[in-house]
């Protein structure tokens, strides 16, 4: 009779600290679909999407970023959760996307100064430091810096999608505070000018991070999960470091938090997506160092995003190394956009490892963009009920993907007029 063989460690459970259990330490990272409805709802495509990657094998999904401010999305097509929203749609959106077994989380968001200039709205961020895309600039608005009680109804809005997603049946929200979205800008002393109590120290620019983590949960029952997504590092000379990273994870830790996720960069310095030109970092699971790092100074688990495509790379993050612990789970991003069923077959033994399309222009704004063209092509195959397909081209993909942009921006804005009427 032939052995078995042991269980891999990324197979195995993982009991967080307010006694959820995440079934194994994959997760379904989150990736920006931008495939809500026309009311800005998670319909029919979203729920196909969420269904391939409910049978995908995943301990935990973590969904694209849900906005919680219908004036503020990075861009059309993304999925809003206010006070005024109907709940139907993300009951179904969380029971589809729990059919597995799987813990799934809302990631909820604010994009602050990254809302492009064509959605018609103003942007606001900690100070009125625009973007700097070089001759992309233009393309989003430089943005007004938000007065003290417009921070506190950006608390409030966390605090409501949180409540209001654990009512849909999520089992836990995640708060986007990395990517050089509006939380990760008050980190960062490039975007965040203030003099008053929310900018200067690293304590004042962390103040509001801190405070919308208490917010949430103290709306939501103790059961219900609350992660946080960090930047490691913003990889932006005199930005948020790895050190500051490390000081508001300590932070964080009497907060009730029950999983922080390590990523890096925003939209002027990508590294999320495999830009980051420090040397400590490879292409592939390029935040693990960091997570490592930081991690140290967490006492609730820790979870890295950024590349891992393959088994080898993703077992070998849970280990330690020089004296340092493994992480605690690995997040799985593209690779379950080209593979959504990834970490079913590792769990088979398939040692499968997924080949992401590089596009390898001069131009790094645009081929960054291609790139996220590239995997919204698969994204959208999915959630038609189709199979993925890596073979597209990168130039096409991306004039679609500005057709569509340019089309869906106009129903947004007709959205909102509806609203307000």
């Amino acid at each position: 009779m032939s052995q078995m063989q042991p269980l891999s460690p990324l197979f195995t459970p993982l009991t967080l600290p307010n006694g959820a259990v995440v079934p194994n330490r994959l997760a379904k990272a989150a990736m920006e679909e931008n495939m809500a409805d026309d009311d800005h709802l998670p319909g029919a495509a979203l729920l196909a999407l969420y269904a391939a990657w409910a049978k995908g094998g995943v301990g935990l999904i973590l969904t694209g970023n849900v906005m919680v401010d219908p004036t503020a999305l990075t861009g059309p097509g993304g999925v809003v959760l206010d006070a005024h929203q109907p709940l139907e749609p993300f009951r179904a959106w969380a029971k589809t996307a729990r059919a597995g077994g799987a813990q799934v989380w809302m990631q909820i968001n604010h994009p602050g100064r990254q809302v492009q200039a064509a959605m018609g709205q103003e942007a606001v961020g900690p100070s009125a430091v625009a973007l700097d895309l070089a001759k992309y600039s233009k393309l989003f608005a430089t943005p007004r810096a938000l007065e003290p009680a417009e921070i506190a109804a950006v608390v409030e809005r966390f605090a409501v999608a949180a409540e209001r997603a654990e009512q849909a049946g999520f089992t836990g929200v995640q708060v986007h505070a990395a990517h050089g979205y509006l939380l990760s800008q008050f980190l960062s002393p490039l975007s965040n000018h203030r003099t008053d109590a929310w900018g200067g120290s690293l304590e004042n620019r962390a103040r509001l991070l801190l405070d919308v983590v208490r917010a949430v949960r103290a709306r939501v029952s103790p059961g219900f999960c609350v992660g946080v997504k960090l930047n490691s590092a913003d990889f932006q000379k005199g930005g948020f470091e790895a050190a500051d990273a490390t000081v508001v994870v300590g932070w964080l830790n009497d907060l009730g938090v029950d999983l922080v996720e390590l990523s890096g960069g925003s939209y002027e310095s990508p590294a999320m997506q495999g830009e980051a030109k420090s040397s400590t970092l490879a292409r592939e699971a390029y935040f693990i160092d960091f997570a490592r790092e930081i991690g140290g100074a967490a006492r609730m688990p820790v979870m890295v995003t950024g590349g891992v495509r393959r088994l080898a790379v993703a077992q070998q993050a849970l280990e330690p190394k020089d004296g340092r612990d493994g992480v605690d789970l690995v997040g799985l991003a593209r690779a379950m956009a080209f593979a959504p069923d990834l970490p079913a077959r590792w769990r088979r033994g398939q040692a499968h490892d997924v080949v992401l399309p590089i596009v390898a222009w001069k131009n790094k704004v645009m081929a960054s963009l291609a790139d996220m063209a590239v995997t919204k092509v698969q994204l959208s195959r999915l959630g038609a009920g189709k199979a993925p397909k890596a073979s597209v081209s990168p130039l096409l993909s991306l004039i679609g993907q500005q057709l569509w942009t340019k089309g869906r921006t106009k129903r947004y804005r007709a959205w909102l007029a509806r609203r307000a009427a």
